[in-house]
């Protein structure tokens, strides 16, 4: 499938029946087509996208998948981190909003983006935020990041008016920046499993 989606987008579906091999009863009532899904990691023989549907309470989270062919709209985490749109958002007054367009100030040498609750609201314009919801980022780092640059990221998210924590995505899999800067090595998530490594860009032989 050319530009498969990734982990992290936001898809929507072009009817209901998409939705496949979703086990959890309250789907069926809390979920609707006008509601995106997002990609999650996981494989399947079939190729088709595996999702993650949210319903309204925080432990309310659902897996299925998508055929390719039903996915109707996709969005981008770093969609949502563009300044227009963050300081048009209804919930600019958020402290996660607030702090997403405090990293828009400065020019990162990489793509950025903006997922979890705080994505999902910027998408849906749906009131999921409170004053204590965390900011989750996403770095797309298809090629090794410098270490200082990531430093310098630390150091400003650590700044935010609200608790944030940075994704770095590679081609392998994503790994917690706090994790990759503390210990040098990382847990990391990819399709078929966590793998702890010290070499998060390079392929296993």
């Amino acid at each position: 499938m050319k530009n498969a989606p990734l982990p992290h987008d936001l898809l929507w579906l072009n009817a209901a029946d998409d939705l496949l091999h979703v086990s959890d009863a309250w789907v069926a009532t809390q979920w609707r087509t006008a509601l995106p899904v997002v990609v999650r990691r996981d494989v399947n023989d079939r190729g088709d996208v595996p999702v993650g549907v949210r319903g309204i309470k925080r432990e309310q989270r659902a897996a299925g998948w998508v055929r390719p062919d039903a996915i109707a709209r996709r969005l981008a985490p770093e969609a949502l981190a563009d300044r227009q749109r963050l300081l048009d958002s209804p919930f600019v007054s958020q402290p996660p909003v607030q702090a997403a367009i405090m990293l828009t100030t400065f020019a990162w040498p990489w793509c950025w983006g903006i997922t979890g609750s705080t994505g999902y609201a910027l998408a849906t314009e749906i009131p999921v935020l409170h004053a204590d919801s965390d900011l989750d980022l996403l770095i797309r780092a298809p090629q090794p990041l410098a270490d200082n640059e990531l430093r310098q990221w630390q150091a400003q998210v650590a700044k935010l008016p609200c608790r944030a924590d940075t994704q770095v995505e590679t081609p392998r899999g994503a790994f917690a920046l706090n994790e990759w800067l503390r210990e040098g090595r990382v847990l990391l998530k990819t399709a078929t499993g966590p793998r702890l490594t010290d070499s998060p860009w390079q392929q296993e032989s």
